[in-house]
C-alpha cells in the first residue's frame, strides 16, 4: 500500500493568495489568514505524498495532520473540545454534525473551485446546498475477488449472498465495521440499510450469524488491501477506493458492487468545526484540495475517485493511471443504492447486535 508520507522537501515560493503577492513567510499568512498553522484531521492514507508539503510552502504555514480510524472517534475528539481547522468525515456524520452546530459555514467566496466538482457529488442529501461540505472522495462498497479461484458467475448471481456461501468458508474478508455488515445484510433483504424496523434489524442480525458460522471470514480493516493484493482470501467486502488500488497492484482481481440489492453509495468531504482558530486558512486549505493538479495528484496516488470531475475524467481515459478499473469510476445512476443517514434510533439497535456477531 501506498504510504503517506510528509517530510518531502519543496521549492517553489512566490504564488498569488487572495489577489496578494505572497512568499514562504509565515508572518505574512498571519497577516492574509489571521493564522499560520493549520490543524487537519483526515483519515489514515487518505492523502497525497506530498500534498501538505506543498500546501506549507506554497503558503508560508505549517500544517499539524492528525488522523482518526473511524467517524465515531474523530465525532468524540471533536466533542471533546479538541479544535481542528479542516475535519473529512463521511456523509452520515457531517449530517449530524451539521445537526448539532458543530460545523461552521464555508466562505463560498474563498471556493472558486468549486464549479470543478463533479456534479454527481454537489448537493447531496446531507448538505444539499454544500454550505458546510465540500466532497473530497466518494465511491462505493462492493465485493473483490480473485478470478481464478472464484467464479464471476457466482459473485454476479448472489452480490452479498456470497458471503455466506459455504464454498468460500476461509477464505473471505469481512470489513470490522457494523454499519458496513448490517448494510450488506439488510441490502441482501431486500431492507433499506437506513431502516429501524426492529424485525428488519434482527433479521439482518440472523443473517451475519449465519455468515460468521458458514463462511468464518477474517473481520479487518485497512490490512485488507495488501491482504488481497497478496491473494491471502479470494473474497472480501471493499470500498470501491480500495479495490481501485488492489486492482491495480493485481491483475487476477476483480470488483463488483451488487447490482440487484443495491449498495451503499458514500462520499466524504471536507467541513470546518465551529470552534476552528483559522477559518479563512481552513478555506484556502479547502480550495487547493479541490483545484486540479492537486485533486489530480491525490486521487492518484490514494485511488480513491476524485471529486474534481476533470481530474477523474483524466484518470479513467486514454493514458490515465486507472484507464480500464471499473472501480474507480462508482456507478451514480442504481435507484437502490443509498446514501447512509444519521440514525441514532439504527446506531443504538446495532451496536450490540455487532459484537455479539464477532464473539459468536
Amino acid at each position: 500500500m501506498k504510504k503517506l508520507l510528509t517530510l518531502l522537501l519543496t521549492s517553489f515560493i512566490v504564488l498569488s493568495l487572495v489577489g496578494c503577492s505572497s512568499t514562504n513567510d509565515q508572518s505574512n499568512a498571519k497577516e492574509i489568514y489571521g493564522a499560520d498553522t493549520l490543524n487537519v484531521y483526515n483519515w489514515g492514507e487518505y492523502i497525497g505524498e506530498d500534498v501538505i508539503t506543498n500546501f506549507e510552502d506554497e503558503y508560508g504555514v505549517k500544517v499539524n495532520y492528525s488522523l482518526f480510524d473511524s467517524n465515531e472517534v474523530m465525532y468524540t475528539k471533536l466533542q471533546s473540545g479538541t479544535k481542528y481547522d479542516v475535519i473529512i468525515p463521511s456523509d452520515y456524520m457531517i449530517e449530524r454534525l451539521i445537526a448539532e452546530d458543530l460545523l461552521q459555514p464555508l466562505d463560498r467566496d474563498m471556493i472558486t473551485n468549486f464549479d470543478q466538482l463533479d456534479p454527481s457529488v454537489v448537493g447531496l442529501s446531507y448538505d444539499s446546498e454544500n454550505m458546510y461540505s465540500i466532497p473530497y472522495f466518494h465511491g462505493t462498497v462492493g465485493i473483490i475477488y480473485n478470478k481464478t479461484t472464484v467464479d464471476e458467475a457466482i459473485v454476479e448471481s448472489e452480490g452479498f449472498e456470497v458471503f455466506r456461501n459455504e464454498e468460500f468458508k476461509g477464505r473471505v474478508f469481512a470489513y470490522d465495521s457494523e454499519r458496513d455488515n448490517f448494510m450488506i445484510a439488510l441490502k441482501s433483504l431486500g431492507y433499506s440499510m437506513n431502516t429501524v424496523d426492529e424485525n428488519e434489524i434482527n433479521e439482518a442480525y440472523q443473517w451475519l450469524l449465519d455468515m460468521d458460522e458458514k463462511v468464518e471470514p477474517s473481520y479487518v480493516t485497512d490490512e485488507v488491501i495488501d491482504a488481497m493484493i497478496n491473494g491471502e482470501k479470494d473474497i472480501a467486502l471493499v470500498y470501491s477506493g480500495d479495490a481501485t488500488y488492489i486492482l491495480s497492484e493485481n491483475e487476477d482481481m476483480a470488483f463488483y458492487a451488487p447490482i440487484s440489492s443495491g449498495t451503499n453509495q458514500w462520499s466524504d468531504a471536507m467541513v470546518i468545526p465551529a470552534n476552528s482558530e483559522a477559518p479563512m486558512l481552513a478555506n484556502e486549505f479547502i480550495n487547493y484540495m479541490i483545484s486540479y493538479d492537486v485533486a489530480y495528484a491525490n486521487s492518484e496516488y490514494v485511488g480513491y475517485t476524485s471529486s474534481n470531475e476533470q481530474a477523474k475524467i483524466d484518470l479513467s481515459t486514454g493514458d490515465g493511471y486507472y484507464a480500464g478499473i471499473d472501480a474507480y469510476l462508482p456507478r451514480t445512476d442504481n435507484d437502490l443504492d443509498e446514501i447512509f443517514k444519521y440514525v441514532p434510533k439504527q446506531v443504538e439497535m446495532i451496536a450490540d447486535l455487532w459484537i455479539k456477531v464477532k464473539n459468536n
